[in-house]
């Protein structure tokens, strides 16, 4: 059994839901979870939060946040993972942000950087990545570890 089919039957045995948020990964997370058939009893939805505006007006990160952090950091990841969850009805928010490159980069921020977060009502867990590789390189091994953060996270506190 691959890692999806193992959250899956993780969130459909304890009956809880999950939303994404990404960014930099542009829905291929998403596009993994649509292609399991079933995902309809726990995927409640995905936004491609790509532009600062989305982030703000459809996920509810705050201005602040954005501002004091910027688009790729801990605690956007954070607000990102909350917000899609609250935004979307859901159980379990799994967020995304970071550069692909190749282009956006700098010192402080290189391209490869990725923050993601996942989170539920009672606990959170948020991780930095620095990958290397290509734009689609960077975007796959993103979302790899997305789905390794979200088993684990399961495995943790939904055993």
């Amino acid at each position: 059994m691959d890692k999806l089919e193992e959250i899956a039957n993780l969130l459909t045995m304890h009956q809880k839901t999950l939303a994404v948020v990404e960014s930099c990964t542009g829905g291929l997370l998403s596009n993994l979870i649509t292609e399991m058939p079933g995902c309809s009893s726990f995927y409640q939805g995905g936004v491609i939060a790509y532009s600062n505006i989305v982030k703000i007006e459809v996920v509810g990160v705050p201005h602040e946040c954005l501002r004091n952090h910027g688009s790729v950091s801990e605690r956007t990841a954070l607000a990102m993972a909350d917000g899609v969850r609250e935004a979307l009805s859901a159980d379990i928010g799994i967020a995304i942000t970071g550069i692909a490159g190749p282009g956006g980069g700098t010192e402080e921020k290189p391209i490869g950087l990725v923050h993601m977060a996942i989170t539920d009502l009672d606990n959170q867990d948020v991780k930095k990545f620095n990958f290397k590789g290509s734009r689609s390189e960077i975007k796959r091994l993103a979302v790899d570890d997305a789905i390794g953060l979200c088993l684990k996270f399961l495995e943790e506190f939904y055993q």
